[in-house]
Order: structure tokens, then sequence, then C-alpha cells
């Protein structure tokens, strides 16, 4: 039996300041403080858990509060950024509103022709985008064949060619003094990397996790650079939460860099304790030596890296963040 992930569990950042960082993400964007632990690892530190009511992979953005770091730097074998998903655009502009007005400095809404973006940064300095759930990946391919062949952007959405001055002036007319039901944010859209080799990527995330290519183009910000997207995908659609994108930078650039304001590591989903174990065994068979499985309370979790060194985590579904209260 082939094993392919469902989709992303959830994404583990680093902090300096938990209450900040709870402030932001609780206040600011409405996500619920699902957990407040130690870190399993280092249990002086703080954990924070955030998510939709349960704490339902996909949902999960979890922060390790290590006051004393120092900040990171985005680079090869490292994350860009994560995004959240909402519905529609009119929503989105009530996002940029919403932000703006708490003095949070955005960009966008940017037309990524797939779905349209807003970017902005958390208190640590992390790349936060809330992203619309469509068009969609089949509004330039078929949805029974994405990711067959290179796909250029218009050129009207791409930077040097868009309008930028229209775009910084798109906003909602009024104040959005609280998050209304039709911004409600619906888990991790997509998270982005960079890594140094696509296809040596491509064929680890494949082979490794099962995911599928779903799109193949260029950034809409460096279009000399190309952009490719996986995800959990079966012919007929994308799974909810499984978007899995990369840049490709040159091999030159920086390596990431750890710390304050960057991502520690992605975990993708396992089903439960027995796709854990065979999890373990095909990594193996490939020639990836994973961790041991380790004891999270809420889950169970393996952990090893891809070949440009980002940390990778697989969690089971369950037991879930009901076990302990």
């Amino acid at each position: 039996m082939k094993l392919s992930t469902a989709g992303i569990h959830h994404i583990t950042m680093v902090s300096a300041d938990a209450q900040r960082t709870a402030r932001f993400y609780r206040n600011v964007l409405g996500l619920g403080l699902v957990k407040k632990t130690v870190n399993f690892d280092d249990p002086g530190a703080y954990h924070l858990y955030f998510g939709d009511e349960t704490g339902a992979p996909g949902t999960i953005l979890t922060f390790f509060e290590w006051g004393d770091a120092p900040h990171g730097r985005p680079g090869i074998g490292g994350v860009h950024h994560v995004a959240l998903g909402v519905a529609t655009d009119e929503a989105l502009l009530k996002w940029k509103r919403r932000l703006t007005d708490a003095g949070v400095h955005t960009s966008g809404p940017y037309d990524r022709g797939y779905f349209t973006s807003l970017y902005f940064r958390d208190p640590d300095g992390q790349i936060v985008e809330i992203a619309t759930a469509g068009p969609g990946y089949d509004i330039d391919e078929p949805v029974e064949a994405l990711g067959q062949k290179l796909l250029l952007p218009p050129e009207r959405i791409v930077v040097g060619h868009r309008d930028e001055a229209a775009i910084a002036a798109l906003t909602h007319p009024e104040p959005v003094p609280s998050i209304t039901p039709d911004m409600a944010l619906h888990g991790i859209h997509h998270i982005s990397g960079i890594t140094d080799d696509l296809v040596r990527a491509g064929e680890f995330y494949e082979q490794a996790l099962g995911l599928s290519m779903v799109k193949k183009t260029v950034n809409r910000d460096d279009p000399n650079q190309l952009h490719y997207f996986w995800g959990a995908y079966d012919g007929t659609r994308v799974a909810p939460h499984s978007s899995w994108t990369l840049f490709g930078w040159p091999g030159s650039w920086n390596k990431a860099r750890g710390g304050v304001g960057q991502t520690h590591h992605v975990a993708f989903r396992a089903k439960d304790d027995d796709e854990q174990a065979a999890w373990v065994d095909h990594l193996r068979a490939m020639g990836v030596e994973p961790s041991p499985i380790m004891e999270r309370t809420y889950f169970r979790s393996i952990y090893f890296r891809a070949p440009d060194g980002l940390l990778l985590e697989i969690a089971t579904d369950g037991p879930g963040f009901a076990v302990d209260e």
C-alpha cells in the first residue's frame, strides 16, 4: 500500500515572548488558544498551540517561547511564510483594514492567480499570509491534470507590471473592530518553504510523504524564481490544509538560520499509530532515518530532515487536545 499523508498537521515557530504572541494570534487574528504547556524537549520553555476550537489537524500553529534565542533568518532549508485561509476577497479587505488599524503593516491584496493574498509580520517578524479559498488550482489547467506543465502567470499580476499604488489603496471602507463571521480563518491554507533544488525536493516530498505535484509556476514577486506546489491530490481535488509550496532559490543563497521569528519544523499527518509505524518503515526503506516515536500527549511524532535541511515531523491525528482537560 502506498502511503500518502492527508496533509499538514501543524507548523511550529519560535517566539521571544509567549504573552505577546498570544495577544497577537488570539486577540488580533482571533485564533483559539488550544493549549498552553511546556516544550517536551525543553521543559523550561512555554509551548503555545493555536487553532480552531478543537485543535483539528491542519489548523494548528504552535510556538516555542525561547526568549534568549537570537533572531533567525529565512533561507534555503527554511520556511518563507505560513498562510491562513479565508473565504472571500471581501473578507480579505476586512482583514487588511483590521490589521492596519491595529498598527500592523500589510502588503496586498495581491492576485496570485489561484487565490488572493495579504501579507504581514507577527510581533517576532514571522511572515504570515491570509489567502482566499479561490479561484483554485484548476483555473489554468484541468482539475484532473494538475501540475503537468510549467504555467506562466498573466503579466498584470507580476511584479513590475501590476499596479502597486492601486493595490496599496485597496481596503475595507469602514473600521473592523471585531472579527465578523465571514472573516473566520479556516486553518492553514498553505505553507511555503525555500529550497535550492526543486527537482530533488519534488522527488523527496512525492516519495517520502506521498504528496502530488499540483502546480508548476513562477514566483509572482520574482519571476526568475520557480514556484512549485504539492498537495494531497486524488485527481479530482486538492485536500484542504495540504498545500505545501517551495520557492526555488539559487544554491549560492543563505541557508536558513533558526531562531526567533522563524519556523522550527513543519508537521504532516498520520491517521493513527499503525500508520505512524508504517511511516517509520517507509522512511527507513528510502534511506531516511527518522527519530524514535515520541510521545507528545496530544499526538505521537517522528522527526527527520528534508534534503535541504528543513526539519519535518509526522504526527498522529490523535488522541487530540481534549485528552488532558
